[in-house]
């Protein structure tokens, strides 16, 4: 199904429980606003109309998807003839939006470099950290690349994640040619047989053109020496940023091809319904959701999960 990727059935309840809290601050603005409005038989009239409005626009729906939405529901609830739950025709339509967004990459037995892009400060890193040990948990070998070689810290950082989870960093002086540090790194990568290289890259977006060069000659050395690989271009939003998230996906998309997003931070935020906009505006797949600082804490984005989590 569409963006409803397979998962050991025995692990489903922690994944949604992480979800669930990684979405609390959403689902109980949410609710809060909402009130009884989402109680079976409650009517669905001018004011309980005006509420969802202002609810689905605070939790950063954006105004398109909201009306979107509210027409959607007008029909539904004239065609139900009072026999319906608010609650329940609204998460069946959110998860029918999401339904509709384009599909993840499929999986493959091929080795993959995923290249992570984000602006500063979206929590890049931490993501990345989570990246890899998802991969460990799934018994592959990981190496991690530190590509943003404009910021000393970011090298620094990425390297201690990688000595907290065992994963080798190939890595070189701050201000180095980061096309090079991925050359070493995928040659590193063969050598070892590593099935996930993971690459860190610079976040400055205020040199669009530079950062466009520099991404477009990374993907032509993975290109060039790692024949047979997959290459995935990730792009790592900040849920707390709102719709400010939406408009740097778009700087992005501007520089650069995107093959999915990860939306980090979605447990510090009440705006998780951006994560509809940028699906439905952007038509980009959302691939993860980031729900806590721990490294296990990245969650599957399913649309019937997230759509439920939000409003049940």
């Amino acid at each position: 199904m569409n963006g409803e990727p397979e998962t050991d059935t025995a692990s489903r309840p922690r994944l949604w429980e992480r979800l669930r809290r990684g979405l609390s601050r959403t689902h109980a603005r949410l609710v809060e606003q909402l009130g009884g409005s989402l109680e079976p038989g409650e009517p669905f009239d001018e004011e309980a109309r005006a509420r969802l409005e202002e609810a689905l626009l605070g939790a950063d729906l954006g105004l398109a998807t909201t009306e979107l939405l509210l027409g959607r529901l007008e029909t539904r609830v004239a065609a139900a003839r009072g026999g319906y739950s608010l609650r329940e025709l609204l998460v069946e339509e959110i998860a029918g939006l999401l339904a509709q967004i384009p599909a993840p990459p499929e999986e493959s037995a091929a080795p993959r470099v995923t290249l992570v892009v984000g602006v500063n400060g979206v929590g890049k890193t931490t993501s990345i950290a989570k990246l890899a040990a998802r991969e460990l948990a799934a018994g592959r070998r990981v190496l991690l690349a530190a590509g943003d070689t404009f910021r000393a810290a970011a090298i620094e950082q990425l390297t201690l994640w990688g000595e907290r989870l065992g994963v080798g960093v190939i890595r070189q002086a701050a201000g180095a040619d980061p096309a090079a540090v991925v050359y070493d790194a995928v040659q590193a990568a063969r050598a070892r047989r590593v099935e996930r290289l993971i690459v860190d890259t610079a976040g400055r977006l205020h040199n669009k053109e530079h950062l466009m060069n520099e991404l477009a000659k990374i993907r032509r050395v993975v290109e060039r020496e790692a024949v047979g690989w997959e290459c995935r271009t990730l792009l790592v939003l900040d849920a707390t940023t709102g719709q400010n998230a939406l408009t740097q996906a778009r700087e992005f998309l501007r520089v650069a091809s995107v093959d999915g997003v990860l939306l980090a931070k979605l447990d510090g935020t009440a705006k998780g319904g951006m994560v509809v906009a940028i699906g439905r505006e952007l038509q980009l797949p959302v691939l993860y959701l980031g729900v806590g600082e721990k490294p296990e804490d990245l969650v599957d984005f399913r649309p019937r999960d997230f759509a439920a989590a939000l409003l049940e």
